[in-house]
This record gives structure tokens, C-alpha cells and sequence, in this order.
């Protein structure tokens, strides 16, 4: 179990240099952020791809007749929540590497990826038809106290509200629980990396014709050699590398720890982009940041139906 853990902290890890690389990219380009979305599931496209014929290949050779084993097995019914999916993704990539260009990679990342376990709580009462307990509305509520002193926090070391890069955030951050709530309780019997392929591909698909109406494309062939090299490595090492860290390690270690250990990658962005990009979150926010992070924990450990245990599932980062 101790390398399942080690193996989940490592993909939390290299999530969390996504921000990092991406706030890097646009401070010394002119790369649109809903470019770089593009470009990074573009790049991930062929590994997941790979990745999925692998576990095809897997699943045959077990059961010729196990669900997901083929894609032309898919029927529409599996098609519509993996397309929703892929829908949430694409606005996801925009949103969150916006709110990057336009706040700073600690920050942002905080506000979109500490609600959404919250917001999926909250969320996932009504439309089970159970009503919020006494420990989801604390964490709720705890949870809006950090996010607000996060903002305080910006608020104070850049001078100013930079409100449209929060709102990017939070954008991001309830389209994430939509994602997360979409695959949780649509059971679409699809295997994990031919979901994670036809997820990313649609993506693409609805970025594509989004960066070329925007001219994100104008002036992307002045990227040097350095630029592109930032490019790949968002899209293969926290994207494919991380997504088969987490996998394996999910394979010995209990749902609700990894839930847990996940939680980890706010917190590295926050220290990464300190050391790296000098992003300060100062006292109130370090505090905001810590009191995030514990309503997570509680809402990920104990959140649900008042007297019911929580399920074994977890939430990978997008």
C-alpha cells in the first residue's frame, strides 16, 4: 500500500506542474491559453490512444466479450456521457490554464481544484434525494471561508481584484464537479483509458474550431525550440505520466486515502509557484489555503448521507 500512496503523491506531484509551466509559457509568449488547452490534449491524444489499444488487448485476451473491449462496441448510450465528458473537459482545459494567464498558477489552481470535492458533496445529496448532513454544510461552509481568504490574499500581494482570473477559476472549478459528478454516476461499463481517450479526443475536437475562430493560432510558429519543448511537457508528463501514476497506484490503495493524497496538488502548485514564480500567498492566504485543504479532506473522508460511510471513489485530476 505505501507504494500505491507513494505512487498517487507522485502523480499529485506532477499534476501540479501544469500550472507552473503553463504560467511559465505565458509569460514569455503570446500563446492564448485556450491554445495551449488544445496543444495539450493534442499531445496526449497518441499515448492515451496507445494506452487504450493496450488495455483492449488486455481486456480480449481475459474476455473476448468484456464490456469496453472494443470500441465498436460502444453503443450511443456509452457515447452521450463520455461526449459529456469531453465537453466538460474542453471548457475545463480553457477555463483553468485561463485563470493561470490571468491570476497565477497557486491561486488558481487552489479555487479549481479544492471546491469541486465540496461542490460535488453538496451536489451529489439532491440528486441521490439524500439531504446535506451537519459535516457536509460545515465543509461547505468552511470551504467558501478559504476560498475567500485566498481572494483576500490576491487581493493584497498583486494590489488589485483580479476578478476575471478568479472567475476563471470558479468556472473551472464547477465545471470540474460537473465533470466529476458525470463520471461518477454514469455507469457507462467503459474501460478507464478508452474512457480517458474518447474524453480527451472530444475535447479536442470542440477546441479545434475555437482556437482557429480566436487566431490562436496566429504566431504560434515564433515558439522556439524551449516553448515547444514546455508544450510536450505539459501534455505527456503531468497528463499521460501522471494519469498512470495515479492508475497503478490506485490498484493498491484504498479510495478514500487516494481521495485524500490527491488533495496534495493544490498545495504543491502553491509551493512550486512560490519557488519558481515567486507567487506569495502571504499570511491570510497560506491560512485560506490550509482551511481548503481540510474542507476537502472532511468532505472527501466523511461527506454524504448523514450515517453512511462514504464510497470507495475517488477523483483524478483533469
Amino acid at each position: 500500500m505505501i507504494r500505491g500512496a507513494l505512487l498517487i503523491a507522485l502523480a499529485a506531484l506532477l499534476w501540479a506542474t501544469t500550472g507552473i509551466v503553463a504560467k511559465s509559457l505565458f509569460t514569455g509568449t503570446e500563446l492564448q491559453a485556450i491554445t495551449l488547452a488544445f496543444l495539450r490534449l493534442a499531445t496526449a491524444l497518441p499515448f492515451f490512444w496507445l494506452l487504450m489499444r493496450r488495455e483492449q488487448q488486455q481486456l480480449r485476451n481475459a474476455d473476448a466479450n468484456a464490456p469496453g473491449s472494443s470500441l465498436r462496441q460502444l453503443n450511443l448510450r456509452s457515447l452521450v456521457p463520455l461526449a459529456a465528458l469531453g465537453l466538460f473537459q474542453a471548457i475545463y482545459q480553457g477555463s483553468y490554464l485561463l485563470a493561470v494567464d490571468l491570476t497565477g498558477a497557486g491561486i488558481a489552481t487552489l479555487i479549481a481544484l479544492c471546491l469541486p470535492p465540496v461542490l460535488v458533496v453538496i451536489l451529489a445529496a439532491p440528486l441521490l434525494g439524500e439531504k446535506p448532513g451537519l459535516v457536509t454544510i460545515i465543509a461547505l461552509i468552511t470551504a467558501v471561508i478559504g476560498t475567500t481568504m485566498l481572494v483576500l490574499s490576491d487581493m493584497g500581494t498583486s494590489g488589485t481584484l483580479r476578478l476575471a482570473g478568479i472567475l476563471m477559476a470558479l468556472l473551472a472549478a464547477l465545471v470540474y464537479t460537473g465533470f466529476t459528478l458525470t463520471s461518477r454516476y454514469s455507469s457507462t461499463g467503459t474501460s478507464v483509458f478508452t474512457t480517458a481517450f474518447i474524453c480527451f479526443f472530444t475535447a479536442a475536437l470542440i477546441l479545434l474550431p475555437v482556437v482557429v475562430l480566436s487566431g490562436g493560432f496566429e504566431g504560434i510558429q515564433e515558439l522556439e525550440l524551449r516553448h515547444w519543448l514546455m508544450v510536450a511537457f505539459i501534455g505527456i508528463v503531468p497528463t499521460c505520466i501522471g494519469y498512470v501514476s495515479f492508475f497503478a497506484g490506485m490498484k493498491t490503495t484504498p479510495a478514500t486515502l487516494s481521495s485524500i493524497i490527491v488533495t496534495l496538488e493544490p498545495l504543491f502548485v502553491a509551493l512550486l509557484a512560490w519557488i519558481f514564480l515567486e507567487e506569495v500567498l502571504g499570511p491570510i492566504g497560506i491560512a485560506g489555503a490550509l482551511i481548503l485543504t481540510a474542507a476537502v479532506i472532511v468532505a472527501s473522508r466523511y461527506g454524504g448521507k448523514p450515517g453512511v460511510a462514504p464510497k470507495d471513489d475517488t477523483q483524478t485530476s483533469a
